[in-house]
């Protein structure tokens, strides 16, 4: 603890409730809450806090709250009371700040600057209750030649494709970064709701090939847990070569977090850092990376769709571009506020552009080049709502890949200290006696609550529109306003502004 730093937050006990029954004191993986004897009460060292809110939901008589510690430096409109704080560390340590989840700073968010349309009378709503609305998305090529046999009869020409019953999947998180019983309560999610979760870069758990049919399997410059099994075990296979959170570096999970089981799981050396590269060292160029791709579909015979995963970043169209040419069956385009586990906080918080932009960027690109129908695109990065999903879609993606909402629904409050590997919700954590504390049966039903109600919503708002159906929905740009927004912001999401 660097003593220039003072408080971030304040631990509020009321005594006339508190009746000293050290719940807080077990919860706390931090050592914030402990009972003095020679006081005969509960005290808290507030600078030990991270706002976890673990203590505040199960005190048993609500005796507890977080607040926002007012203790304040010297007003200086150029030095913020972060940035020195972030200086004190650095001089204390001499090491790289790491943060985790997304990146927390007042950029603009596009998604609450875009309306969806309605319809009225011409052409009138639909009324989802009563009539169908199809979710269903298939992800893959679509772009196939019609062909038929001597008896005239179609020939099967479709590649490998990824159904969907809703346009929503759980994103890359990895054993490791993650515990396993969440990684359970994902997988027997994506399992009874019809969709896929990411392993992440981690590999896969032996206890976990069961829900094969729903695993998409990450392939990572670092190659931790890939083998021929793994490969093949999987419905589809992602090669991460960027990651909205962390654009143009590797992955990095402290070795506090790889535990025995997670090494094993990882085939990496416990107790120590796993950092994969930025590069793969085996891809310098769109042509290098193809030959990756059709090196994954000969080791599954071409029976798994390949998705290419890349960072949002100002060039992201033209990237794009050339990985649908490569070879890939789906692009998959992560904004620069998409989650982590852990990443230097100057790359969090400095680098990558929103997903709406890039995402409408794209979609454009591979329409004016005649070959959107040569892969599927899959937006992320901190999709927050059903509306969202509607607006993503609507923008060009064919579904969205979620990781914050899903770990939110699973009990996450955005503490933001997942590196430090002491969750006290059992999530971003390996120590046993934490992970206990997400129940997987509870879990997995939580998730499926979640995406089950955005399903609904999704289906009212294009009712609503008068739509029926996500392909229908999708790349309609016409259906959405933008409102607040300049007329470059407008150009580049290509819609008009509300009111036109």
């Amino acid at each position: 603890m660097d003593t220039f730093i003072p408080a971030e937050y304040e631990v509020v006990r009321n005594p006339d409730l508190c009746i000293g029954c050290r719940v807080c004191e077990r919860q706390c993986a931090n050592g914030v809450h402990k009972y003095d004897k020679d006081l005969g009460k509960m005290i808290a060292d507030s600078n030990k806090c991270v706002n976890c809110h673990r203590c505040v939901c199960l005190c048993p008589t609500h005796a507890l709250k977080i607040v926002k510690s007012d203790d304040t430096y010297r007003l200086n409109a150029n030095w913020s009371m972060q940035a020195m704080n972030e200086v004190y560390r650095q001089a204390n340590t001499g090491g790289v700040l790491l943060s985790s989840m997304g990146n927390p700073n007042d950029y603009p968010v596009y998604f609450n600057k875009i309306l969806v349309n309605a319809s009225q009378v011409t052409n009138p709503p639909i009324d989802p209750l009563r009539e169908p609305m199809e979710t269903v998305v298939y992800l893959g090529k679509k772009d196939v030649e019609i062909k038929r046999d001597i008896q005239g009869k179609l020939v099967d020409t479709m590649t490998p494709q990824l159904k969907l019953t809703t346009p929503i999947m759980f994103s890359a998180m990895s054993y490791g970064s993650i515990s396993y019983n969440a990684h359970a309560s994902l997988a027997r999610a994506a399992e009874e709701l019809g969709i896929y979760y990411n392993t992440g870069e981690g590999g896969l758990h032996k206890d976990f090939y069961k829900y094969s049919k729903n695993t998409i399997v990450q392939v990572a410059s670092g190659r931790f847990g890939v083998h021929e099994e793994y490969l093949n075990t999987a419905a589809a296979i992602e090669i991460k070569m960027g990651q909205g959170a962390k654009p143009g570096i590797g992955g990095h999970l402290p070795g506090a977090k790889i535990s025995e089981d997670v090494s094993r799981t990882r085939m990496i050396p416990q107790g120590v850092d796993a950092i994969s590269p930025a590069p793969h060292h085996d891809i310098y160029s769109i042509e290098d990376l193809r030959q990756l791709i059709y090196s994954i579909k000969e080791a599954t015979a071409y029976k798994k769709p390949v998705i290419v995963k890349v960072a949002a970043v100002h060039n992201v169209a033209a990237i794009a571009s050339g990985i649908a040419r490569s070879g890939a069956d789906i692009i998959a385009v992560d904004g620069f506020r998409g989650g982590t586990g852990a990443a230097p906080t100057r790359i969090r918080d400095n680098v990558g552009i929103p997903i709406e932009l890039a995402l409408a960027q794209v979609d454009q690109r591979l329409r004016e080049e005649g070959i959107r129908d040569n892969v599927s695109i899959l937006a992320a990065g901190s999709i927050h709502s059903s509306a969202d999903v509607v607006k993503a879609i609507a923008l060009g993606a064919d579904a969205c890949y979620i990781g914050t909402s899903a770990l939110m629904a699973l009990g996450c409050h955005l503490c933001r200290s997942c590196q430090t590997g002491n969750c006290n919700w059992g999530i971003a954590t390996q120590k046993p006696e934490l992970v206990k504390r997400l129940n997987p049966d509870i879990g997995y039903k939580r998730l499926v609550n979640m995406v089950r109600a955005w399903t609904h919503e999704i289906q009212e708002m294009m009712g609503g529109m008068g739509i029926n159906s996500i392909e229908a929905l999708k790349g309609n740009r016409l259906m959405l306003r933008g409102i607040g927004l300049n007329e470059t912001e407008l150009r580049v999401l290509g819609i008009k502004h509300a009111g036109e």
